[in-house]
């Protein structure tokens, strides 16, 4: 084949020797013509865009970031400056889409049309859209408000006393509404007093009103004693024979409202705080879980249940009642805490429980809205939606969720890497590489190095661009989402069988993030759902291709293996794997089969491997495995009887009563002999001075510290350094050491610190090694024995006759339930109650019960 053939031939080569195709082609001359042409491209200023607006910029912050309350309250205030209602009916959109039944919010945007005309429809379709699930009595007033306002013709009296019953069959349980049904009472009234009607429709409004009033007198309004005397002249006007009936039979449904209307305002108060000087629109933040929040939490909760346990005490017929009341309660609490899952997890319980399944459902789902990365309510909804068969819902809900998770897993990879090399070659390398996952460019430098953890599930492997790397959030959050993996495998295998759980574990390993314990949860599932070992063996050996150095999976394997009575493969797997992890990560391998050895192997096979284990980890005494090989459920008679465990225990267990005796006589004799002027109030050492020795269960305790564990002082924590004693402040007895604070009685004086220093000398008495520093030596005033104060003989003696704290055996109360219980007692009133029947012959008061209190809800009855 000739070159130009080949040329021909070949479109991708630059080898051409035709003797006209040399010349240069129209591209080469025109870039040739505009390198030669003058620039004219720096001369010609091209037009810039405008800068974006505030408006624009907060509008892009918050779709990236929608949990910033500042923000949408800055973006709102930026569109009403602007005077744009397009711009303003956006921005309300966009605020109530991420903050549902805001009233604040909801008012405010319906105020900017209700002075145009034109715009009435507007306003119309606002209310119908809000007030349909909105439980603010402040939207209802505003509606109220705006009704007036458009029907104020005398004849249009109607429509209004009408918008006014229509609100309190929504909001008549609130206690705020108490002012709205004056004002229906007052409407009841004008209608009479204008009104030119027969007696007989006289008489139907009448009866109209006093219903109301029945109704209202017996809810626990802010104002219910008012609307009670106002019910009380009005049936004294109308008929005083049917007045005292009315009243007598309404009297203990009152008395019970204005009681709860008490412990109500008590519940309500710190949910609902005023909001003087905070923002003028409330905005739920998400959670910190600090001590104030959970504090609130609990306070939503108590308030919750007690609404939940009927403290109006109505019966069965006035449940529609109840039941509207609480769930009005529960649309508060989603509202105000918002972002809190338990909260919305208790309303999706209580609704379900009254049988509303659908609203149930429609409760998680908006919760889940709210907190789409939230365990608790996508297994709720996920079981939910299991029952009712939908199994295809469970599925997506199941791959949202873990799209949801897997895209904040990655948001914090990136970020640990960005801040790891921000913060390069500061700590020391690691020239093993132990216990971190490299890479494409090895380990990054910023995330710690943490030593061969046994409860790890990231440990060292070699450098694989696949594996993310170790970081304790991330470690953390990893198996929170192999977690889901798994809950999605059970219900593959609960509702649609075996192959349905292998094609999601399909495709849990395809996914980089997926731990070792989708393998052992595939695993386990195989052999106990399928009665198959061949393929849970297989699971097992493909998370070996995988997670081979994990330390824990290994352990699982193994004990698998062992489960199912597989020796031969469990020998091969310990001899496998032993050699590659170091001895400080290989130690819960070999206690697992030496555990096996000890049970079902023979003496001189746990012998051989006993010594193996000696080689590994000679600092282990011989007692140690001698004892372990003669243990069984937890029963440890060597060390009981041989090396005194179970004397010891006793000891520290009867320590404290001891304890306070010697300590309550010591200052008894001590007191005495001050008083008699023999003690040491100068500068030199005494026998007997004002200082209490120390019990010597200090050495017992120590003793059985040191020698606790695994019978070895190998595993000893090491004793850090103790600080050189400050300037000015005596030093410790040489003689002595300190061993840790006295179980000094609570009673019992306290030696005062020397100027000022807390020392712990000090604060818990002398050490136990000996008596303290005579006065005057380091720096002590000689005055400072004349500070001390003991008690007076008589009550030092009568302080050491009382009993100790081990030898009571009453009932122990918790604090907290009983101040629970005094807090939301109902006391009850004197009015005419129902009272309880007599007891029946041969029925009394039940004996007390002395036994320990379990707390509540224990089953234990109502007893003290």
């Amino acid at each position: 084949m000739s070159t130009s053939e080949f040329a021909a031939a070949d479109d991708e080569s630059y080898v051409d020797y035709g003797g006209d195709d040399t010349q240069p082609t129209s591209e080469i001359l025109s870039a040739l013509a505009a390198v030669n042409s003058p620039v004219k491209t720096e001369l010609q200023v091209e037009p810039q865009l405008p800068p974006p607006s505030e408006y624009d910029t907060l509008s892009a912050q918050l779709a990236e970031n929608p949990h910033n309350p500042e923000a949408w309250r800055r973006l709102v205030r930026v569109a009403e400056d602007s005077r744009n209602l397009d711009r303003i009916s956006a921005a309300y959109d966009a605020l109530l889409k991420q903050y549902p039944n805001n009233a604040t919010a909801q008012i405010r945007y319906i105020t900017h049309f209700l002075n145009d005309q034109q715009q009435s429809d507007k306003v119309e379709s606002l209310f119908v859209r809000f007030l349909k699930s909105s439980p603010c009595v402040e939207l209802w007033k505003f509606y109220l408000t705006c009704v007036r306002r458009r029907n104020s013709a005398p004849q249009q009296r109607d429509t209004i006393r009408v918008s006014y019953e229509f609100a309190l069959n929504h909001i008549g349980q609130d206690k705020d509404s108490g002012r709205y049904g004056t004002i229906t009472f007052s409407s009841y009234k004008q209608e009479k007093c204008v009104a030119a009607a027969t007696t007989w429709d006289q008489q139907q409004k009448m009866d109209a009103l006093r219903r109301v009033y029945h109704r209202a007198v017996q809810i626990p309004l802010d104002n219910v004693e008012r609307l009670w005397q106002e019910l009380e002249a009005f049936e004294t006007g109308l008929n005083k024979i049917t007045a005292k009936k009315f009243m007598a039979d309404l009297s203990p449904a009152h008395m019970q409202a204005r009681t709860v209307l008490r412990q109500l305002i008590n519940h309500t108060a710190p949910l609902f705080p005023s909001n003087a000087n905070g923002p003028d629109m409330f905005l739920p933040s998400l959670p910190r879980f600090d001590a104030s929040e959970r504090a609130l939490v609990g306070k939503w909760k108590a308030y919750l249940k007690w609404e939940e346990g009927n403290p109006l005490e109505l019966d069965e017929r006035d449940k529609p009642t109840l039941i509207q009341r609480i769930q009005m309660v529960y649309r508060k609490a989603v509202i105000r805490m918002r972002y809190y899952t338990e909260i919305w997890f208790m309303a999706y319980t209580w609704t379900n429980s009254v049988g509303k399944q659908d609203e149930a459902l429609s409760i998680l789902k908006a919760g889940l809205e709210a907190n789409p990365s939230s365990f608790l309510l996508t297994f709720a909804y996920a079981e939910a939606l299991e029952v009712k068969k939908e199994y295809q819902e469970v599925h997506t809900l199941y791959e949202k969720f873990l799209n949801t998770l897997r895209a904040q897993l990655e948001e914090l990879e990136k970020s640990s890497a960005n801040s790891s090399f921000s913060s390069a070659g500061a700590g020391p390398s690691n020239p093993n590489n132990n216990g971190v996952r490299q890479g494409s460019a090895g380990a990054l430098p910023g995330f710690q190095t943490e030593p061969a953890s046994n409860a790890s599930s990231f440990n060292s492997q070699t450098s694989d661009p696949d594996k993310p790397p170790q970081a304790t959030e991330l470690q953390k959050r990893r198996t929170e989402y192999g977690l889901v993996w798994i809950m999605y495998m059970r219900f593959g295998m609960r509702a649609e069988g075996v192959k349905s759980s292998r094609s999601i574990f399909g495709r849990a390993r395809r996914d980089r993030w997926a731990p070792w314990e989708t393998y052992e949860a595939s695993a386990l599932m195989e052999y106990h759902c399928s009665d198959d070992k061949g393929i849970a063996s297989r699971i097992f050996e493909k998370g070996m291709d995988v997670f081979g150095d994990e330390i824990e999976f290994v352990v699982r394997y193994l004990g698998f293996l062992i489960s199912i009575n597989d020796k031969n493969n469990a020998r091969a797997l310990f001899e496998r794997v032993i050699p590659t992890f170091p001895p400080e990560r290989a130690r819960p391998l070999w206690e697992r089969w030496a555990r096996y050895e000890y049970q079902y192997g023979d003496l001189e096979a746990a012998l051989r491997l006993e010594k193996r284990m000696a080689e590994v980890y000679p600092s282990d005494p011989p007692i140690k495995r001698l004892a372990q090989r003669h243990i069984y459920l937890g029963t440890d008679a060597i060390a009981d009887r041989d090396l005194g465990f179970a004397v010891a225990r006793r000891t520290a267990t009867t320590a404290g009563s001891a304890l306070g005796r010697s300590e309550t006589s010591q200052s008894l004799l001590s007191g005495s002999q001050q008083g008699n002027g023999t003690g040491a109030a100068g500068g030199g050492p005494s026998t007997h001075g004002s200082k209490r020795p120390s019990s010597p269960d200090h050495r017992v305790k120590r003793e059985d510290g040191r020698t606790g564990g695994d019978y070895a002082m190998g595993h000893k924590r090491q004793r850090l350094p103790s600080p050189g004693p400050p300037r000015n402040v005596p030093d410790r007895d040489r003689d002595g050491r300190w061993d840790g604070p006295s179980s000094r009685r609570r009673f019992s004086p306290a030696p005062a610190p020397p100027h000022g220093v807390w020392d712990r000398d000090d604060r818990t008495g002398p050490p136990p090694g000996g008596r303290r520093e005579p006065m005057g030596r380091g720096g002590r005033d000689d005055d400072d024995g004349k500070r001390q104060q003991p008690l007076p003989g008589v009550l030092s003696w009568f302080i050491g006759e009382l009993p100790g704290p081990n030898s009571f055996d009453g009932p122990v109360f918790r604090t907290d339930d009983l101040m629970n219980l005094f807090r939301n007692a109902v006391i009850p009133s004197t009015s005419a109650r129902p009272k309880s029947p007599p007891p029946g012959p041969g029925r009394g008061r039940p004996p007390p019960d002395y036994g320990p209190y379990q707390g509540p809800n224990s089953g234990r009855g109502r007893r003290y």
